[in-house]
C-alpha cells in the first residue's frame, strides 16, 4: 500500500511538472537595410578622381598642367591608396586652399556642409552624432582634419 502510494505520488508530479511548451510563431516583417552611400557604385576614373578633390577645395577646376602631374604621379605608383593619401594632403596643403579656419559655435551645420560638399548627401543620424562626439571630445580636430577623413574614405572615390 505504501509503494502504491509512492509510486501514485511521484506519477502526479512528473504530470504535473513535465508540460509540453508552447510553440510561439513570430509574424516578422522583412526589413531592408541600406547604409547612406552604399548605393555609390561607379567608380571615379583617376582624372576624375583628381580634378573633383582639387575642384572641391579651390571652387575652380584644376590646369591641365597640373592634372598631368597629378596623373602622372598616380599612374606612376603602384600603391593606390597610399597615392590618393598624398595627393589628398598635398592638395590640402597647397596655398589658396578654401577650407574653413575653424568648426565653429554650429557644428552640426558645419557637418551638414561638408557631407554635402564631398559626398553630396545628407549625414545620417549616427554619422552626425558620431562626429560631433569627436569634435567636441577631441580639441586637435580640426576642419583640416575631417576634411582629409572625408575625402580619403572609400565614399569619396565613389559616385
Amino acid at each position: 500500500m505504501k509503494q502504491i502510494k509512492i509510486i501514485f505520488l511521484m506519477a502526479l508530479f512528473l504530470q504535473i511538472s513535465c508540460k509540453k511548451e508552447n510553440d510561439y510563431v513570430y509574424q516578422l516583417q522583412d526589413v531592408n537595410v541600406k547604409q547612406t552611400g552604399s548605393d555609390k557604385n561607379n567608380s571615379k576614373s583617376t582624372i576624375e578622381f583628381i580634378s573633383i578633390a582639387y575642384s572641391d577645395l579651390f571652387s575652380v577646376s584644376i590646369s591641365q598642367s597640373d592634372l598631368v602631374k597629378f596623373n602622372t604621379v598616380y599612374t606612376a605608383f603602384g600603391d593606390k591608396k597610399l597615392i590618393e593619401d598624398r595627393i589628398i594632403r598635398n592638395l590640402l596643403n597647397m596655398p589658396g586652399v578654401l577650407i574653413p579656419t575653424g568648426i565653429g559655435s554650429d557644428t552640426t551645420s558645419f557637418i551638414n556642409n561638408s557631407y554635402k560638399k564631398f559626398y553630396n548627401r545628407e549625414p545620417n543620424a549616427f554619422e552626425s552624432y558620431y562626429l560631433k562626439q569627436q569634435i567636441r571630445l577631441n580639441t586637435i580636430i580640426n576642419p583640416i582634419v575631417i576634411y582629409y577623413s572625408l575625402m580619403t574614405s572609400d565614399e569619396y572615390r565613389y559616385y
